[in-house]
């Protein structure tokens, strides 16, 4: 399964390509830039998708500091998704999770399923260690990933770009952003 290529649907290169603010955040106790491959990685996909690199940054594991980031950016309101690498996995300083679902005002449960069939093809059973995520924070779309460059690969090429493409049908996440803070 990849972008294009998804059962009942892909890109229609046809149709008009709307970039989307993408900012990436590694989460890490280990990496700072200059060794942030994973990071790195997006980055390069996000640009060569066509969309707008919006910010980076490199954080420890530390709950309050991953929060502190993805609320400024969105705060700021120069960001349509944000994408993480890293502190997904089932260790003790793995809190990824724990500090971006609580912020969640809606989870998007399909993505965790797609990420792991997807890594499944990939990796097989050892993608029962990711709890790759999804969900939506004021409006933003924030994407959580493993910190291996596979998993940063099989989520943005067979998951994430597709829906962050607006000419993706028959649908696409670009085209909820007008409607995501409706009430």
């Amino acid at each position: 399964m990849s972008a294009g290529l998804t059962p009942g649907g892909g890109i229609k290169p046809e149709l008009p390509f709307r970039p989307v603010r993408v900012a990436i955040l590694t989460v890490s106790d280990t990496r700072d830039e200059s060794n942030d491959t994973s990071g790195q990685l997006l980055i390069d996909r996000v640009k060569d998708a066509g969309h707008e690199f919006a910010g980076r940054a490199v954080v420890r594991d530390d709950i309050e500091k991953i929060r502190e980031t993805v609320r400024d950016w969105i705060a700021g309101g120069q960001v349509d998704a944000v994408v993480t690498t890293g502190g997904t996995g089932l260790t003790g300083r793995d809190v990824t999770v724990e500090a971006l679902e609580p912020l969640f005002d809606k989870k998007i449960d399909g993505f965790s399923v797609v990420f792991h069939l997807v890594s499944y093809a990939s990796v097989g059973l050892s993608t029962l260690q990711s709890r790759a995520t999804a969900g939506l924070i004021d409006g933003v779309f924030v994407f959580c990933l493993p910190g291996s460059n596979g998993a940063v690969k099989d989520g943005w090429d067979k998951v994430i770009s597709a829906q962050l493409d607006s000419r993706h049908k028959p649908c696409n996440m670009v085209e909820l952003m007008p409607r995501l803070l409706e009430r």
